[in-house]
């Protein structure tokens, strides 16, 4: 009788982060920011029709980055959660803390029980009332979750785009500084990137329900 191969658990889970690292990696970066009005989400992304980022809720965004099929499908598992906890209970019950830990959860079960993970990092964005009520969210492949405060990167050549943005980013910015910053941090010295590049959402602490905005082409162009 043969005896089964042998591999520690710390190696498969080894192998599995490295292979939904370099699915991710592959994928083009996106950059989502604090600013005076609310939070700023800015993609590369030179589809018009494939959207990396998106409205959840009233007040909530969701941005992803790795294999569209699977963070779509994360999209739409997570306006399934928000409308149906907010039509049982109440629309201020849904908030992007609970929806963030629903996606790590989820995460991180597939990470540990499947055998391919999910190629994808994901952010949970909401405009609160005051700027130090703003939430993101940065959840990993592997369930980790990230609160950060001023800025976020997910994708590509995230530590050189954390540099840049680490440096640029400046309170109280306005969209067009925003806009800015972001476009100067994910372009790099052999592509310089343009406004049909981009895909950018705000979510404005002005809006009295629907926060949630598309930046047009049009309007990109203006800022920049």
């Amino acid at each position: 009788m043969s005896v089964p191969y042998y591999v520690s658990p710390e190696q498969v889970l080894q192998d599995r982060a490295d292979y939904a690292r370099k699915g991710i990696s592959r994928g083009k970066s996106l950059v989502a920011m604090t600013f005076k009005s609310g939070v700023l989400v800015v993609a590369e992304n030179p589809s018009k029709s494939l959207h990396k980022v998106s409205e959840i809720y009233d007040k909530i965004a969701f941005a992803g980055v790795g294999k569209y099929n699977e963070y779509d499908q994360l999209r739409v598992a997570g306006v399934r959660h928000a409308d149906t906890k907010g039509y049982t209970y109440s629309r201020s019950d849904v908030d992007a803390r609970s929806l963030a830990n629903v996606y790590a959860n989820y995460l991180g079960s597939v990470f540990v029980h499947e055998m391919k993970p999910l190629e994808v990092e994901i952010l949970v964005a909401e405009v609160g009332e005051s700027p130090e009520d703003d939430a993101m969210f940065h959840i990993l492949y592997d369930g980790t979750v990230m609160d950060e405060e001023k800025f976020s990167v997910l994708g590509g050549d995230a530590d050189s785009i954390w540099e840049k943005m680490d440096q640029a980013w400046k309170q109280a910015m306005s969209i067009a500084e925003g806009v800015k910053v972001a476009l100067k941090a994910l372009s790099t010295s052999e592509r310089e990137l343009k406004a049909a590049d981009l895909e950018v959402a705000v979510l404005e602490r002005e809006s009295t329900f629907r926060a949630f905005r598309r930046i047009s082409h049009d309007e990109l162009v203006k800022m920049l």
